[in-house]
């Protein structure tokens, strides 16, 4: 998964507000009410069919894809193979009927390219019918799905249906999508899947065609093997009855005479506008239910672009389908069992708010994932989605007012640069190298009638963004706590950063209770150095670069001023390659001192995680939770999915052999933390920004442009409080 997001925090020192929204849940409302009847057509658990095995990670069909399927999902995982003949009748698992597609046999027989009707198409490939299986020996699976990892490429051979029986047993599912162009090529998959079924059992078998089914139905009529009736896309036409799929589909009493239940696009159930939202979901589930039919739901996979409505997480997309009040769909054909498995079997049925392992869930800029950062909806969103702690970056105006902003610079967050003040940008090297327009040189007013917030869009190279039609959604937030650039607000603003952060906890009544918790975290060592001396909060130093091991004495010097830590994520588990490399031993050495340890930042899109996680933000988190105590500050939804330890989620550890080895990341020393005192604040402080002849740029710049130096520090407050506060 290349191009991860390594997390963005600002370049200038910072103090960010964390609230406390909630304790632990009971006990009680921790587990997975297994009692909870569900809405299927049986009342029964969901199932997951595996698609190929994990083809979201391994080739479709492979034994390494199947092998992990089987052993790592939370419950019963049916195996899925689509059913394509060889010319000597011997049934494979291939995910397409053109085998160039997803094997390499166009290098094996370059030459062999051939012309086929298909649904009354010409199609030029490789197809199965032209090889017989010893022919198939040497060809090798490739992942037909360019955008994912081409790692496990050439290294699993063509699996036959009997060879897949008798290495995984039931259950199975056995595909039928062509059966028509097989018969034009005399071959019966009518009597190829008879046979199969007087050897072993099947329990489910599909088809996209109505003829296939009923020419099977009265022989399995007896066997346990249901019958499946796979829809195609609505405007298609089924052959056999020369009727559009969307026709049929309003025809359930018809379907129940051959079939025992349908297999659907998703979309046929939830149906999504042109934009990528929601529509208001169909009555099919309800009315196949009725009728007495199973209903099952395809075309899932955690690297598909969902609908905005999930914020780029698929197990909330999984529950929508599986336990939302309304229908239960009686099984999700998925790319990726494993998440699909934990959304059935742990996450449903849950309190959204419920947090059962010891892990602390903290917002970034709200949840800045759904809304733009810093916003009363953002703010709104986060204690909807139950976390921990909100965290509120709060800037100064130029009229001295506090406000909350994700960066001193407004290119980031704001529209400032599409507004009047655009062309007001200079360059202040104590921030950072680059032009901007910052929070002190518009008044309060200015930033409220004239900037509308944005919202973030870290993954853009990837064309990911975040809900559009809500980016320049809420309000600006204003607040009495002041963070900022320590060093600079105090020679160039006259501010001393320590003394205003303590006596804004003071003004606001923090000094005088004892049962809320204030943590104030900074990259800057004198920063901390001078708060211990001052103030009885906790204190966290913040490691704002990745590194792979500490130096006992710089581990020394940090705990003689700070309580606790948070490292880059990559520090815990580095990456290769998209690949995670293992885990390095920081946290034990940091734990070891008596540091509470953790780690930032996460993300919901796929993109973002390593492929060991499957992409999926869930199995990431809980793999560091598996190394407790690390916290997690995470963008978007739902942060209950870190609290499912109980699962047992984990990344792949086979794939870690091919993670490719890398230098090691920097050693921590006493050098990168010691720094000079503050200097005292300047009652005559000036800014003397550099002039700027360009022309202002015509967009905000990415979050990766405001990455700048290590040495400009980040300052954070972090403030358990109750409800009320936002």
């Amino acid at each position: 998964m290349p191009g991860w997001e390594l997390g963005f925090c600002p370049p200038w020192l910072a103090l960010v507000l964390l609230v406390l929204l909630w304790g632990p849940a009971p006990a009680a409302a921790q587990r997975h009410s297994r009692e909870s009847s569900w809405q299927t057509l049986t009342g029964d658990e969901p199932l997951v069919v595996a698609r190929g095995g994990i083809s979201g990670l391994f080739p479709y069909s492979s034994e390494a894809a199947y092998s992990i399927a089987k052993t790592d999902s939370l419950s019963s995982t049916l195996l899925w193979c689509d059913v394509h003949l060889t010319k000597d009748n011997v049934g494979i698992c291939l995910p397409d009927i053109k085998m160039d597609n997803c094997t390499d046999i166009s290098a094996l027989y370059p030459d062999e390219k051939k012309d086929h009707l298909l649904n009354n198409v010409l199609v030029s490939g490789w197809f199965p019918v032209d090889y017989e299986m010893a022919d198939l020996t040497n060809v090798t699976l490739l992942q037909g799905i360019y955008t994912r990892t081409d790692r496990f490429d050439g290294q699993y051979g063509i699996l036959s249906v009997d060879a897949l029986y008798s290495q995984f047993k039931p259950p199975l599912w056995l595909n039928v999508p062509y059966n028509t162009f097989y018969s034009q090529h005399n071959l019966s998959m009518r009597s190829y899947l008879l046979s199969v079924t007087r050897r072993y059992i099947i329990d489910y078998v599909s088809s996209p065609e109505v003829s296939f089914l009923s020419s099977v139905q009265a022989r399995l009529k007896r066997s346990r093997t249901r019958l499946i009736f796979q829809f195609l896309e609505a405007a298609l036409v089924e052959q056999s009855t020369n009727q559009t799929y969307g026709s049929l589909v309003k025809n359930m009493t018809f379907i129940k005479t051959f079939a025992s239940g349908i297999l659907l696009p998703k979309s046929y159930i939830w149906p999504v506008s042109a934009d990528l939202y929601l529509l208001p979901y169909s009555t099919i589930v309800l009315d196949a239910h009725k009728a007495g039919l199973e209903v099952f739901a395809s075309e899932f996979a955690n690297d598909n672009v969902i609908p905005y409505n999930y914020s780029y997480d698929p197990v909330a997309e999984y529950i929508s389908f599986t336990d939302n009040g309304v229908f239960s769909v009686d099984g999700i054909l998925t790319d990726f069992p494993i998440t699909a498995s934990a959304a059935i079997g742990c996450f449903s049925h849950a309190n959204n708010n419920s947090n059962p392992a010891n892990l602390s869930v903290i917002s970034h800029y709200g949840a800045s994932g759904v809304y733009p950062g810093c916003t009363d909806l953002a703010y709104q969103q986060a204690i909807a989605d139950g976390a921990d702690y909100i965290d509120c970056p709060v800037q100064v105006t130029k009229d001295g007012i506090l406000v909350c902003m994700n960066s001193i610079d407004l290119f980031s967050g704001t529209s400032v640069v599409s507004s009047s003040f655009g062309t007001r940008r200079s360059v202040i090297p104590e921030i950072q190298s680059g032009p901007g327009v910052f929070t002190f040189n518009l008044t309060w007013e200015d930033i409220q009638k004239q900037l509308k917030p944005q919202i973030s869009t870290p993954e853009i190279n990837y064309t990911l963004v975040r809900n559009p039609l809500y980016k320049n959604a809420g309000k600006f937030h204003n607040l009495s706590r002041l963070f900022g650039h320590a060093a600079f607000y105090a020679e160039k603003l006259g501010f001393s950063i320590t003394d205003s952060v303590q006596g804004a906890l003071d003004d606001s009544g923090f000094s005088n209770q004892t049962s809320l918790d204030v943590i104030i975290m900074s990259t800057s060592s004198s920063v901390l150095k001078n708060l211990r001396q001052e103030t009885k909060y906790r204190l966290m130093y913040m490691i704002d670069e990745s590194i792979g091991d500490a130096l006992g004495t710089s581990i020394e010097d940090i705990a003689g001023f700070a309580h606790s830590v948070a490292v880059h994520k990559e520090s815990v588990y580095p990456k290769s390659a998209a690949f995670i490399l293992g885990r390095t031993g920081i946290v034990k050495k940091l734990q070891a001192a008596n540091l509470s340890v953790y780690a930032y930042l996460f993300m919901n899109e796929f993109v973002s995680q390593p492929w060991d996680f499957y992409s999926d933000p869930t199995i990431e988190i809980n793999t560091y939770f598996q190394t407790k105590p690390l916290l997690e500050s995470r963008q978007g939804h739902a942060p209950i999915h870190a609290s499912c330890a109980a699962c047992g989620l984990a990344p792949i550890a086979s794939s870690r052999c091919f993670a490719t080895g890398v230098p090691p990341s920097p050693v921590l020393t006493e050098a990168d933390i010691v720094e000079p005192p503050l200097p005292p604040a300047s009652p005559n402080a000036t800014i003397s920004p550099l002039d700027t002849s360009s022309p202002p740029p015509t967009q905000p710049p990415s979050a990766q442009a405001w990455r700048l130096s290590a040495s400009l520090p980040l300052f954070f407050v972090m403030i358990a409080a109750s409800l009320s506060v936002i």
